[in-house]
């Protein structure tokens, strides 16, 4: 299998990290600005290259990242979230000249960047035509498109855009990826072994009630967001389901626990993709802000599955001749 490798910027707690993995990609280096992600990505996988740095610094100097295959990133979704003031260019968190810049030195065959569905609404649609422009300049041709999360067997409704950016004869062999034929599980049938760890002795009735998936888990940024499960209209679906979506718990109900339980951080985890082994830094805020901002696992190797092919193809292609 040809060797190919990715950079990462605003890795966050390893979302999109672990998707490239799973697709194949060995990670040269991984940036992010926040201290408790850092210590999750290293905690997990101590031999990574991961750099505690603000990428509009890194835009500055970037060749110490190595010369990737791809360049992946979960640029901040703030500047485009209809949870936030929608500023998009004019934000202070917009991201996409500083990871052009460092698109423009490493020069990358692919480029996969991550953000909110907001991305695509009306209002942004100038800033997409020069998101457009600039990747044509750098010789990349661009698409987009809106993925929700439970397509691809993540039980939660996570509606997500992938961007995508190829070298122009890369370009034409690349294909997005099909939303997978399985069923999507429940909440109640992915967290049921997790609620009845203690012994909660109506588990499997609340597993029933917990017929759906789940909305989406929402982490919110720094300032603002707490443990909890995100709006009120979020809240309401969870009570829908028998969770308390006003709190984060530290631990499954116990035996004799009467009403909605709360769900824990794993749980959270568990629901947004993540296996049960990765652990997360810091404090349940903390920690629940990382899981709530990740780009779902399952999700990300869909898209990075779909660019190692095309540029694999391409790569044996060269070799053959």
């Amino acid at each position: 299998m040809t060797e190919l490798t990715c950079v990462e910027l605003c890795a966050g707690a390893g979302g999109q990290a672990l998707g490239l993995e799973a697709a194949g990609f060995e990670h040269l280096a991984l940036v992010d600005i926040n201290n408790w992600c850092v210590a999750t990505l290293r905690q997990n996988r101590p031999g990574w290259h991961v750099y505690e740095r603000d990428v509009r610094d890194v835009a500055r100097d970037p060749y110490f990242l190595g010369s990737p295959d791809l360049l992946a990133a979960g640029l901040p979704c703030p500047p485009f979230s209809v949870a936030g003031k929608q500023l998009g260019v004019a934000d202070e968190r917009n991201l996409f000249p500083a990871a052009f810049e460092i698109i423009e030195k490493l020069q990358p065959n692919a480029v996969m960047i991550e953000n909110v569905r907001g991305f695509l609404d009306p209002v942004f649609a100038d800033y997409r035509d020069e998101i457009r422009r600039n990747f044509r300049k750098l010789g990349y041709e661009v698409d987009w498109r809106l993925l929700n999360a439970s397509d691809f067997g993540v039980p939660q409704l996570r509606p997500r855009v992938a961007i995508v950016a190829l070298k122009k004869s890369f370009w034409p062999t690349f294909a997005w990826p099909e939303p997978i034929s399985v069923c999507t599980p429940t909440v109640g049938e992915v967290l049921y072994d997790l609620m009845a760890e203690n012994g909660w002795k109506h588990a499997a009735r609340w597993k029933q009630k917990a017929c759906a998936i789940a909305p989406t888990i929402v982490g919110g940024s720094t300032k603002h967001g707490g443990p909890d499960l995100g709006p009120t209209r979020a809240k309401k679906a969870w009570a829908e389901m028998g969770v308390n979506g006003k709190l984060l718990a530290e631990k499954a109900p116990e035996k004799d626990f009467e009403g909605d339980p709360c769900l824990t951080v794993r749980m959270v985890a568990r629901l947004q993709g993540f296996p049960d082994s990765w652990q997360f830094s810091g404090r349940k805020t903390a920690q629940y802000r990382q899981v709530g901002n990740a780009f779902p696992p399952p999700v990300a190797q869909a898209v990075a599955s779909a660019i190692r092919e095309c540029l694999a193809a391409e790569n044996v292609e060269r070799e053959a001749v």
